[in-house]
């Protein structure tokens, strides 16, 4: 790698030379395809659907998946280098739009049909279609057991009513896995449903103005007795809760990535300005004060990613870590947090501009400790397994 974890000597221990081929096919797709436009993008509040064809042409959005289906196999850390490099582009928002497949067809790619892989996965990866998740309500967020959209099973269709919000890629997708309620309440009457985008009765709204991720669109979702086959239904009827339950330990590793990832960017950042920044006859990093805060950022970043790397090669392993993963999300994210504050703190005035990278790293930082189960739900999964 280019980037500062080229002196990270335990990398070493995670990453091959394969790898190093993969972030490098992924950075030259970084500064050519995005790079360039992405602050035009975050101004606009979108990227171009193109990009998704793009980048499955490369092969960048099958990073992960069954070469059967269409993807290139690889280990856990495959991903994560593809992801760390994606960042680098400086947008948390566009990288969290185009890898929307990666919480939306997991379940479709473990419990689906033969017909539902030629549907729903191979042309999501190829990037003709975009896939989202469905499973927040405006009710509810964390509580996935407690959904209220019903899917009431008439014949060879499920008649399905209700809404979803806070839908990443809501307003372009193709095609959305959506947590509905088939059965009784609680976790054991949930079934997951593709519903696609041109079925009667589904309907999108307006992209969602957010504090931070400009270029993701993010929807709410709205179904008036929507219509969706059966030959839709993922696994089986009242299951949907565990595929769901499946995806989190991985979407919550992704989510410490990219946290790990904004944090370091803040502190490249903050380093480089800091070097150049003259204040009464010195640079900033003449100031001790500057030089000690620096370094608690530099311990903080180094800390939280080693010990993310440590969780996924474990579960790489396919060791459960649940635990481990959720302390994982929730400690990158306190950092991310501290580090883009800390960075913007030392651009002083210059940290609080548009067009500067610290502001939208600090913007971006703040929903990394919600989405995916927020901080709180993350100790409350912790509490369960420690007490």
């Amino acid at each position: 790698m280019t980037m500062s974890f080229n002196t990270t000597s335990g990398c070493q221990a995670y990453f091959s030379k394969a790898h190093d081929m993969v972030r490098r096919s992924v950075r030259e797709f970084v500064n050519q395809a995005i790079r360039p436009h992405v602050d035009d993008w975050e101004e606009a509040g979108s990227f171009p659907k193109e990009l998704y064809r793009q980048a499955g042409e490369v092969g960048i959005l099958g990073i992960g998946y069954p070469e059967a289906l269409g993807g290139t196999p690889g280990d856990i850390f495959f991903k994560i280098a593809a992801s760390e490099e994606l960042m680098r582009c400086g947008s948390g928002g566009l990288v969290a739009g185009l890898g929307s497949l990666d919480i939306a067809i997991p379940p479709i790619v473990r419990h689906g049909t033969a017909d539902q892989h030629a549907r729903f996965v191979r042309p999501v990866l190829t990037g003709e279609k975009i896939a989202a998740l469905g499973v927040t309500e405006p009710g509810g967020g964390s509580d996935v057991a407690a959904i209220q959209t019903t899917a009431e099973r008439q014949g060879d269709v499920y008649v399905v009513n209700g809404g979803k919000t806070f839908i990443t890629s809501g307003c372009r997708a193709d095609l959305v896995a959506c947590a509905v309620r088939t059965g009784g309440e609680g976790a054991h009457g949930i079934s997951l449903l593709v519903i696609e985008k041109d079925f009667p009765g589904f309907a999108v709204s307006r992209p969602l103005n957010k504090m931070g991720w400009w270029a993701s669109d993010t929807a709410e979702l709205f179904f008036d007795n929507c219509r969706v086959p059966v030959a839709n239904r993922i696994g089986a009827e009242d299951q949907g809760f565990y595929l769901i339950m499946e995806n989190f330990q991985k979407e919550r590793l992704a989510l410490a990535v990219m946290a790990n990832m904004t944090a370091q960017l803040a502190l490249d950042e903050a380093l480089a300005y800091a070097r150049e920044r003259r204040a009464f006859g010195t640079t900033l990093t003449g100031f001790q004060v500057t030089r000690h805060k620096l370094v608690e950022m530099a311990s903080l970043v180094e800390i939280s990613r080693e010990f993310t790397y440590r969780v996924a090669a474990r579960m790489d392993a396919g060791q459960d870590q649940v635990k481990e993963v959720a302390m994982a999300k929730n400690f990158a994210c306190r950092v991310s947090q501290q580090v883009t504050h800390d960075a913007v703190q030392i651009f002083g005035g210059y940290g609080f501009m548009r067009g500067y990278l610290v502001e939208r790293l600090y913007r971006d930082s703040r929903l990394l400790s919600i989405g995916g189960g927020t901080t709180e739900i993350m100790n409350e999964v912790i509490a369960k397994l420690i007490l």
